[in-house]
Parts: C-alpha cells; sequence; structure tokens
C-alpha cells in the first residue's frame, strides 16, 4: 500500500521551512550590521577611566576608518587588505584587535599617527619633541563596588561611602582634542620611554589610566601590552554608551537591575 503525506504533515514542514529562511535572513542581516555599521562592545578593565569604566556597554561604528578583515565577526578573511582606507586621528577611542596574535578585542587612544615621534618623561606626553599640554583638575572619584575593587592606597570615603580617588589631569593634544587621564603615582616604566617612531601603517595607542595601561609604550604580549598597532587590525571607533552597570544587579532579583544601572552614563558620546 503506498504510503501518502498528510496535509497537516506538508504544512508543518512548510512552516519549518519558512522558519529555518526566517532566522538564516535575520543572521545575514546582523551580521551585515555587525561588521559594517555598528557593535556592541563592553569595557573589562579600569586602562580607559576615567572616560570609560568597568560595567560600561558601548556601540562602535564600523565605517570610519574602512574595512578589513577584523571588521567581520570572528575576524573572517573575507576582506583582502583594506577597503575604503582611512586613518584614525589623534585623540580617537578605539578597538581594535590586539598584536601579537589579534585575536583580542582592546580598546584604547589613539596618541601617534604614522610619522609622530612619542615619548614619556616624568609622567609627561611628548608629541614630536613637544610637551602636550595638561593641566590639573579635580581628583576623579570612583565609587567602590563590585565591579571596581580599589588598592588600599587609593582608598577614601565620600559622604560615608567607600570611593577610589585619582589625581586627575585634563591633556590636550595638538588641534584641540582634550580628555582627562590618570596619575596614580611614579611607575619608571610607564612614565619614563625612549622615543617611538610610529611608521606607515601603524598607530601608538595608550589608555587614559596611564599608569595601569598595557599600551603601546611596551612590546606586544600575549594578554599583555600591546606595542605598535597595524591600522588594519582597527575594528571601529568608540561611538556612544548605552548601558552601564556598577556590577551589583542580581538575575534572580529584578528591581536590582536598575539599582546598579549608572543611568548617567547612558548617552555619553566620545
Amino acid at each position: 500500500m503506498a504510503s501518502t503525506i498528510k496535509p497537516a504533515d506538508t504544512a508543518k514542514t512548510s512552516e519549518w521551512r519558512e522558519t529555518l529562511r526566517f532566522l538564516l535572513k535575520l543572521a545575514i542581516v546582523v551580521f551585515i550590521f555587525r561588521s559594517f555599521i555598528l557593535s556592541p562592545f563592553s569595557i573589562p578593565s579600569e586602562s580607559m577611566l576615567p572616560r570609560l569604566m568597568i560595567g560600561d556597554f558601548l556601540f562602535v561604528s564600523k565605517w570610519n576608518y574602512g574595512y578589513s578583515r577584523h571588521s567581520l565577526p570572528w575576524s573572517l578573511p573575507l576582506i583582502p587588505g583594506r577597503v575604503f582606507p582611512s586613518t584614525p586621528a589623534r585623540g580617537d577611542v578605539v578597538v581594535f584587535k590586539a598584536p601579537p596574535s589579534a585575536t583580542a578585542d582592546y580598546i584604547k587612544r589613539v596618541i601617534g599617527i604614522p610619522g609622530d615621534r612619542i615619548q614619556v618623561q616624568d609622567g609627561q606626553l611628548l608629541l614630536n619633541g613637544r610637551p602636550v599640554p595638561r593641566q590639573r583638575v579635580a581628583d576623579f572619584v570612583i565609587p567602590v563596588s563590585p565591579n571596581y575593587a580599589c588598592e588600599a592606597q587609593f582608598r577614601d570615603s565620600v559622604n560615608g561611602r567607600p570611593v577610589c580617588r585619582y589625581v586627575q589631569y585634563r591633556e590636550t593634544l595638538p588641534g584641540g582634542r582634550s580628555y582627562n587621564v590618570l596619575d596614580r603615582g611614579n611607575f619608571p616604566e610607564a612614565d619614563d620611554t625612549q622615543v617611538y617612531t610610529v611608521p606607515a601603517g601603524q598607530l601608538f595607542l595608550m589608555g587614559d589610566n596611564r599608569d595601569a595601561s598595557a599600551d603601546s609604550r611596551f612590546p606586544a604580549s600575549e594578554g599583555g601590552a600591546i606595542g605598535l598597532v597595524p591600522v588594519e587590525n582597527v575594528e571601529g571607533r568608540a561611538l556612544v554608551g548605552f548601558w552601564s552597570t556598577d556590577g551589583s544587579a542580581s538575575w534572580l532579583l529584578p528591581w536590582t537591575w536598575f539599582s546598579a544601572a549608572r543611568w548617567e552614563r547612558i548617552g555619553e558620546g566620545f
């Protein structure tokens, strides 16, 4: 006796096919959007304090400097070289694949572009032989939280709450770009360096938390410092923060999702 396919079975098969087609189309749209327009990024370390805190979430724009394979998820080798290339400007905050293996995502500030000479003397940044102006401003104070513990020498109290307090400067690059940097004390390896000349196709990147940043001042090492960074490793430019949490929320306690939020940081641009 020949088998027959019931109409209900045919309808279910068709429904599954339509669902799979929809999911495939959605995956393609998300892939294109993340690769070429916007991608989310979360801050895992304190190296970009005071501008970025652990627990900040931000969008990275992908179109500013052109595209390379590192623009794609998992650095898929689908783009040869760089397409529509552009060099980041000094002062830009960029997300990039860190040397030497170019597998981990880092975020730092562009300090030197090709042709620049960079040096740090007694904590003072020098660009092309001239000190970059910096002005002492009010201390940076950050509450102690699950996302940010504090070393004993920086501990303080404000209105009975434990905080971390750091010396802070306002640094201004040629062209007028300004941002705040922190000074945690005397760290000879970070505060007194050789002169670095940035070659073509490379960038010199630094964290704003100068004494707690493994950046271009140090040789590249896996999971550590980055050395000079190829421009093609840059994935995009920090655009705007869309969420921030101090880490005190519990998934089982929904009301803590709101009390843990740092609302004042949401919507901050770069």
